[in-house]
């Protein structure tokens, strides 16, 4: 148990209720402990915090536009690692084809995210079908190949050397964000009979980073039938039921998906904006100064960014400030409509990521600059 220093009080002209309140003509800002978990102070600007003229330095924020990757390998150990650190790899797969081998991860659970496409899983618990907002969980040691009906885009995270899990949802109760009951499994059907072929398979596994090759003369999925609690699932963010406030902006950490070790999985779904006239209906500006922050961005209209559409993925590095660009600032307080519509991924990692070379090919380089501008503060 933490025991932080910890002494509430208020200085100066500050609102008693963070993220609504704000005195006139200023902007909020959060800084704080262990993500939005720990002990927090806010600070009420007479500028927005990211309204610097020039950035230089190692902490500048990256923006990278996935869809420029431009690399399509047949499996997906050979997909360019986008970001990683000891505990969490993210990679950007583009099947052009299905898959005409096996693949197996012995380095611990990966997570797929189809960005887009559709088509057919079979893996060791039979068969599954997939479409575009799917996240298919796949725990250490699965065999698994995709068959692809469309074009397929997928955000692979691996949770390296560990496990994804639920979250615990605490006051929330157990069925909130989703039902468990909601996760779908594969089922041994005709479709996954009909493949347990006798001709040469063979299955790629990635191991300590590198990657060996079992050849079969047959189909090694040639399981007749299974029990057990461990097992392949999937959730569509079409099933998401998010956690709303209509008086207080809530935090990221509330829409946690999966949690791995050091790092969380999160899920930003379609949901009313806030209603109270004094609440902020923008995330807050805030340093993130324990995580690393990544977000891939799926779907929609992406209201606290300026120029980012669906496939781009940005990654803001811990201790660096940031919040809403200008043109969303200008909506702080009154919105045009009444709810959002984006869909996006988030990371969070304690621990530093580093930055593949293929990533470093597709970088918006202006990405720092986006923030320039100003906008009226709070009223």
């Amino acid at each position: 148990m933490k025991n932080y220093i910890r002494y509430p009080r208020i200085e100066g002209d500050a609102s008693r209720q963070a993220h609504a309140d704000l005195p006139r003509g200023t902007f909020e800002r959060e800084m704080g402990k262990e993500g939005f978990f720990g002990p927090a102070s806010f600070f009420y600007h007479r500028h927005p915090p990211t309204g610097w003229s020039h950035f230089e330095g190692p902490l500048r924020p990256h923006a990278f536009d996935l869809n420029r990757m431009g690399a399509a390998p047949a499996s997906p150990w050979d997909a360019p690692v986008v970001l990683a650190n000891a505990h969490c790899q993210v990679r950007y797969w583009d099947p052009v084809r299905s898959m005409d081998h096996l693949a197996r991860n012995a380095d611990g659970d990966q997570l797929l995210f189809v960005h887009r496409g559709e088509g057919e899983l079979h893996c060791d618990f039979g068969h599954l079908s997939f479409a575009a907002g799917d996240y298919l969980v796949l725990p250490r040691g699965t065999m698994w190949r995709l068959e692809c009906a469309a074009a397929t885009s997928i955000l692979m995270v691996e949770a390296s050397g560990h496990s994804f899990m639920l979250p615990e949802k605490g006051l929330l109760g157990p069925h909130a964000l989703f039902d468990a009951a909601m996760l779908d499994v594969p089922v041994m059907d005709a479709a996954f009979r009909a493949q347990q072929t006798e001709s040469e398979w063979r299955v790629r596994i990635k191991s300590r980073g590198q990657v060996s090759v079992a050849s079969f003369p047959f189909n090694p999925l040639d399981a007749t039938g299974w029990h057990g609690d461990l097992c392949v699932c999937r959730i569509n963010v079409r099933d998401f039921r998010p956690v709303m406030s209509h008086r207080y902006h809530l935090p990221p950490s509330v829409h946690s998906t999966f949690i791995g070790n050091r790092f969380v999985v999160c899920t930003f779904v379609p949901r009313p904006f806030e209603t109270d006239p004094g609440a902020i209906k923008v995330p807050f500006f805030h340093n993130n100064d324990d995580y690393d922050e990544v977000i891939f961005y799926h779907a929609g209209e992406f209201f606290s960014r300026d120029n980012i559409h669906p496939g781009m993925l940005t990654y803001h590095p811990a201790g660096f400030t940031h919040g809403p660009h200008p043109k969303a600032l200008e909506r702080m307080l009154v919105q045009s409509k009444p709810a959002t519509d984006e869909v996006a991924v988030m990371i969070d990692c304690r621990d530093p990521l580093e930055i593949g070379a293929a990533a470093t090919r597709v970088e918006w380089a202006g990405y720092v600059d986006s923030w320039k501008g100003g906008a009226q503060g709070g009223r």
